[in-house]
């Protein structure tokens, strides 16, 4: 498999960085999506299917006549705000390709165009590359599920792990809302007349906060609080919001079915439990054949060995292990800095890695056309 021409490769990240797509910004995706389809039809001969849902454009190729059987996925939306380009510039410097977006995960997604250019055979091969994916994909999950459903493998390009790691564990994602209402009174006058929604609240967090397991890898976080409405008042409503993570669905469950038994200990006051799972976490025997065969497909090319790495972050790649397709994450850039002013691609990895991809593509397609 031919290493990808890196001249190329770097001209067509640049046009997607300096192409902002903050994924609250509907026209700025739009805008974004219509850049990348023009790359995309310039390496791939054809021009992608536009998926517009509520508002956010995603884009499909789909190869052969038949079902697809491997699913490249990835996205183009980003954290950075319009206007970042001033304070974060594209450039390349050395060894290291800098700007907003370019590590999560732009240059993914240039790489997995070029890897799906360089097959002979194509027919099988879907790409997906959505536009709200840092939002955790409100419009994108169905699309997402119903293009692996009956795939042989899903293959993520978001960004590596540390040192080039491939993501073969992600946590999976739940979040909350706790709402509590109480019933307001003066604080000075006759406190005894109301009931406390902060005090509910108290009671609420640490009975929260103590469903975390660290043994099984399983966080539980209260986060953003808020309560009462003037000083001197008794408060009569409140809430906070839950982050749960997880590494197995045994422990999304337990935590989920703890979060909507809660009960109110404060007379009076009532406990209401808003939210659930967000996404089903990526376990390790989703990943394990997958990270196997590209071990080998690297060998084959001369490439180092590969790395393994489990992971707190969740990506679309928690939904195709939820729905029981084989996946593997963190096939794209190596770098770091991900969704910070230190956000950075490694060039000299690039064609080796896109090599990588092409050829797991090819070797995964000659199995499932016995």
């Amino acid at each position: 498999m031919p290493f990808p021409d890196l001249p190329a490769m770097l001209d067509d990240i640049e046009r997607l960085v300096t192409c902002e797509s903050p994924s609250s910004d509907h026209a700025a995706v739009a805008a974004s999506a219509d850049s990348l389809a023009r790359l995309g039809e310039r390496l791939l001969g054809v021009p992608p299917e536009k998926v517009v849902r509520d508002g956010w454009t995603h884009l499909r190729w789909r190869f052969g006549p038949g079902p697809a059987r491997v699913l490249l996925l990835g996205h183009h939306d980003t954290v950075w705000p319009l206007g970042s380009l001033a304070t974060h510039p594209y450039t390349v410097e050395g060894d290291v390709l800098r700007g907003p977006g370019c590590f999560d995960m732009k240059a993914g997604v240039v790489m997995a165009l070029h890897a799906v250019a360089a097959l002979g055979d194509r027919a099988g091969v879907t790409i997906l590359i959505t536009g709200d994916e840092e939002l955790g994909s409100p419009s994108s999950r169905a699309l997402i599920e119903d293009e692996a459903a009956g795939c042989a493998a899903a293959l993520v390009l978001e960004a590596s792990a540390d040192g080039g790691a491939l993501k073969t564990e992600r946590k999976g994602v739940s979040l909350y809302q706790v709402q509590v209402k109480g019933r307001a009174a003066h604080a000075g006058l006759e406190p005894e007349r109301g009931v406390n929604a902060t005090v509910e609240l108290a009671h609420q967090i640490l009975a929260v906060a103590g469903l975390a397991d660290p043994g099984r890898g399983t966080s539980v976080t209260p986060t953003v609080l808020s309560a009462g409405t003037t000083a001197n008042t008794v408060p009569a409503a409140g809430q906070f919001a839950v982050d749960v993570r997880v590494r197995s669905a045994a422990e999304q469950s337990r935590v989920d079915g703890r979060m909507r038994a809660l009960e109110s200990v404060v007379e009076g006051s009532v406990v209401e439990v808003l939210g659930g799972p967000n996404r089903p976490p990526l376990e390790a025997e989703s990943s394990a054949a997958l990270f196997a065969r590209a071990q080998k497909v690297a060998a084959t090319l001369g490439l180092p060995p590969l790395a393994a790495a489990a992971v707190g972050g969740a990506s679309d790649g928690n939904f195709t292990a939820g729905a029981g397709v084989p996946t593997l994450d963190g096939l794209g850039a190596v770098g770091g800095g991900a969704h910070a002013d230190t956000e950075h691609v490694r060039i000299g990895e690039l064609p080796g890695r896109t090599a990588l991809v092409s050829a797991l593509v090819a070797d995964l397609l000659t199995d499932v056309r016995r």
